[in-house]
């Protein structure tokens, strides 16, 4: 089910096709979606309550809400919003429709990369690609006479820098938010240095000199940031980042956009972006790969899972990306790649190539484990105790994981 690569050198230069009207029909079904709440699903259910009928609710936190909430008998929801992590337990729980006939009926412009197979079955339509990337105040660099970091060594040496400087109140943010950010900082970082998380049997293989390496590099990066990291998501450093108030950050290409939006950003014109920095000289960018797309909820009737369907595209078409085409690296045709989109493409395209989010069962409770028990090793740091170090996140994952053997 995973897309190691997801097409993407040919994601990034998709054929254009003709504009459709704002709606190809008129919706007389109640529809409802749960997606999460950054600009591109802000976009995409925009173009969809076209239609009519229809109300979205955009939470970031609804990954810890779809299954239940699709597992009601009426689904609360009709559409949701998915990506690799969080379409697995939908999955596990039988909550969302295979979609072959629907895109049999309907799909005639969606692209080969955007149709997401399980055992052979459509389950979901990838409507864009993210990644992290190191976006960084270009201005601020050239002033200083920095070169843009490639490695995190190289990061924490630009850090250092940029602090004596005074120019910004943090050189640097980070999504480090107790929780799936911060088991994704770790993901990210651990990948980088070891391919390996799981063993053959399932149980987690962190406790290692990789695992070492990654709660030190992350702790050093944490020193540079603002001492309310551990509740720093990505809508918190997207702030930073507009307000002035930071100098780089490996931050969602989702959030690039933004950047250049006058309406609430102080910092147009100068922010790039460059490839995610690797954990080690040469080695691939530390971050992982990832798609956003729609499910259709498995309880809900024919009826309505058609209609939902079709409210779907029309959200994730042509016109919509052509009236937002930065708020996402789209996979869908027209899509341009703008200036702020380089440090994704870089990381998506780089050599070696970063791996695709590691979608198994196993991994998301390790992932949850690692969000749960690793703030425990910033604030005892902080507080002057002696850190916890690997062994201590790897008993966390032990309890919690090795329970539940991988699903692919």
């Amino acid at each position: 089910m995973l897309l190691r690569k997801l097409a993407l050198a040919g994601a990034f230069a998709l054929m254009g096709s003709t504009a459709m009207a704002a709606c190809a029909f008129e919706n007389t079904i109640p529809l409802k979606s749960l997606t999460a709440g950054f600009e591109a699903w802000k976009s995409a259910t925009s173009a969809m309550a076209e239609c009519g009928n229809f109300t979205p609710e955009l939470d970031q936190e609804f990954a810890t809400k779809q299954a239940a909430a699709f597992g009601a008998n009426p689904s609360l929801y009709h559409i949701g919003g998915v990506a690799n992590e969080t379409i697995v337990p939908l999955i596990n729980g039988g909550l969302i429709r295979p979609l072959d006939d629907l895109v049999a009926k309907y799909g005639q412009n969606l692209q080969p990369n955007q149709l997401i197979k399980v055992d052979g079955k459509i389950m979901a339509i990838a409507m864009m690609v993210n990644t992290q990337h190191l976006m960084y105040r270009a201005d601020i660099f050239t002033e200083l006479g920095l070169a843009v970091p490639t490695t995190y060594d190289e990061v924490l040496a630009a850090a250092e820098v940029i602090k004596a400087s005074g120019k910004v109140e943090y050189p640097l943010g980070g999504t480090f938010m107790a929780g799936w950010n911060l088991g994704e900082e770790f993901v990210n970082m651990y990948l980088g240095l070891n391919p390996v998380m799981v063993n053959a049997d399932g149980t987690p293989a962190i406790n290692n000199e990789a695992g070492v390496k990654t709660l030190e590099m992350l702790k050093a990066l944490s020193a540079y940031m603002d001492p309310e990291y551990l509740t720093s998501d990505s809508t918190f450093v997207q702030l930073q980042m507009q307000q002035g108030k930071i100098a780089m950050a490996n931050l969602w290409a989702s959030r690039g956009g933004a950047m250049d939006d006058a309406a609430e950003s102080q910092v147009v014109g100068k922010v790039n972006g460059a490839a995610a920095p690797a954990a080690v000289p040469g080695g691939a960018p530390a971050t992982t790969l990832w798609w956003d797309g729609i499910v259709i909820a498995a309880n809900i009737t024919d009826e309505e899972a058609e209609a939902a369907f079709q409210v779907a595209l029309e959200g994730i078409d042509t016109e919509m990306v052509a009236a937002n085409n930065d708020d996402a690296i789209w996979l869908i045709p027209g899509y341009t790649p703008g200036r702020l989109a380089d440090g994704a493409i870089a990381t998506a395209t780089a050599n070696p190539v970063p791996p695709s989010y590691p979608s198994t069962t196993t991994q998301g409770l390790m992932h949850s484990a690692l969000g749960n028990q690793l703030q425990a090793f910033f604030t005892a740091s902080s507080a002057g105790a002696a850190a916890p170090r690997s062994v201590r996140v790897w008993l966390a994952c032990q309890a919690r994981a090795s329970s539940t053997r991988p699903v692919q």
